[in-house]
């Protein structure tokens, strides 16, 4: 199945502590339907000094579901995804606007 959302697209956060804030997809995790996005979801990770770099608290963006994820369209509100052929070639769509993503 073709993967409504993508590495780059911007997206608005439906529910959870984060909700309606947005940020940049930072990479997707099909097999687990997570994805990464950059200053969401934000958890301490405690990390040893080693040789090539600082230790302590490190903050760490942690994977999302899927589905707590909206595409956010031009007009800066969230949408859906839909597909259709356009010139022989799927593409995705946002469904508030209908304009091609």
């Amino acid at each position: 199945m073709a993967a409504k959302l993508k590495k780059g697209d911007k997206v608005v956060v439906l529910t959870g502590k984060d909700k309606g804030k947005q940020g940049e997809i930072a990479r997707v995790m099909p097999a687990d339907n997570k994805a990464v996005v950059e200053g969401i979801n934000i958890a301490i990770r405690h990390t040893k000094q080693t040789a090539q770099g600082q230790g302590g608290r490190i903050p760490t963006p942690m994977p999302i579901d899927l589905s707590n994820l909206a595409l956010v369209d031009t007009a800066g509100k969230a949408t859906r995804v839909g597909f259709r052929v356009e010139d022989g070639k799927k593409v995705r769509f946002a469904k508030t606007t209908g304009e091609t993503i």
